[in-house]
């Protein structure tokens, strides 16, 4: 099969009339004009590069030039497939921005109200025509603000999330930090049904319908520690076809619940699960337990499922915000769910 000449660069954002270019690291003071520029996109053609070649699109309008915030892109050779980005050019480059508490009603009177905070990534506002995966967070409290955190230790979701955006190593996500109304009761069997029914139907349907959000299971995950741990497997568990991703971090698996059993029972759920624990407490054993489960109902290990356990590692915000950026990366790491790019043949050998 021979290969592409071409590589192509698709730069989305709202020009409105608007000029778009590159600049290179063949030369970083030449302006390389797009092939094709609507309204909206603008398209860059160059040889397939025979080594990495870094760029960074610069927008052109009346008041100057302006370079994209954030680091540099980097075309690797044989990459296969167009290089689609949707940068931002004048919000701050690293620090996404979290809202206010926001109530979240049903249309049900007998429903309960949801509260939440919401997390959206850097560029969220500025550039408009970007959608974005969301990951729902249990016991809001403690996600963001000290002040609001049990003991005054939060799980430093934004600060993490910021780091990964800026490494350029995850998908820019949306957090849905959920406050607990009645956490004993709604995290545990047989409450978490009902609670489940409300953030599918109630909450989930609010945030696709006011946020630019991806909402199918690839994109959509879910996530918390100790009971809120096990309120997000069996969320996932359940409904498979709206949380396609779960982290659950020292999980109290077997308190009040029926996961054990329904992993037994159930047929394999097409899920990528993250567990894990600290040791020698920590829901260590109930956690290796579940992961065990899992492998023998036919999970692989790296593929659908990733276990760690840490030595010494206690029960509280602090440990779980230190092991953060381990299941941010497995959920949503850049390309965990696409096909891999084609692997370009070895070229023909010398002649003699």
């Amino acid at each position: 099969m021979p290969l592409n000449p071409t590589a192509e660069v698709r730069i989305h954002y709202p020009l409105n009339g608007r000029r778009m270019v590159l600049r290179t690291s063949n030369d970083w003071h030449r302006d390389v004009s797009p092939t094709l520029q609507t309204r909206d996109k603008a398209i860059f053609t160059f040889w397939e590069p025979s080594e990495p070649l870094e760029f960074k699109p610069m927008l052109v309008d009346d008041h100057g030039q302006h370079w994209s915030q954030g680091r540099n892109y980097t075309l690797y050779p044989y990459w296969g497939r167009p290089f689609t980005i949707y940068p931002h050019f004048f919000e701050g480059a690293t620090e996404g921005t979290i809202s206010e508490q926001i109530g979240i009603p049903s249309d049900n009177p007998d429903e309960q109200l949801f509260t939440a905070r919401i997390y959206m990534p850097p560029g969220y506002r500025e550039n408009t025509l970007k959608r974005y995966p969301v990951l729902y967070m249990h016991d809001g409290t403690n996600l963001f603000f000290p002040d609001e955190a049990f003991l005054g230790r939060e799980w430093q979701v934004d600060e993490t999330m910021n780091l990964l955006n800026a490494l350029s190593v995850i998908d820019k996500t949306i957090v849905v930090g959920i406050y607990a109304a009645n956490r004993n009761h709604d995290y545990t069997h047989p409450g978490y049904h009902r609670y489940g029914e409300g953030v599918v139907h109630h909450l989930k349907t609010h945030i696709d319908r006011n946020y630019r959000t991806l909402s199918d299971p690839i994109h959509t995950g879910v996530m918390g520690s100790s009971l809120g741990g096990v309120v997000s497997f069996y969320l996932a568990w359940q409904w498979p076809k709206v949380f396609g991703k779960v982290a659950c971090m020292s999980s109290t698996f077997g308190y009040r619940d029926d996961l054990y059993e329904r992993v037994r029972k159930d047929p394999k759920r097409p899920v990528r699960i993250y567990l894990d624990s600290g040791w020698p407490e920590d829901n260590f054993d109930a956690t290796k337990r579940m992961k065990d489960l899992l492998i023998h109902h036919g999970f692989q290990f790296g593929s659908d499922l990733l276990y760690f356990n840490f030595p010494l590692a206690g029960h509280h915000e602090g440990f779980w915000a230190a092991r953060l950026h381990i299941p941010f990366q497995f959920l949503f790491g850049k390309n965990n769910d696409r096909k891999k790019p084609p692997i370009a043949p070895d070229p023909p050998g010398p002649t003699f």
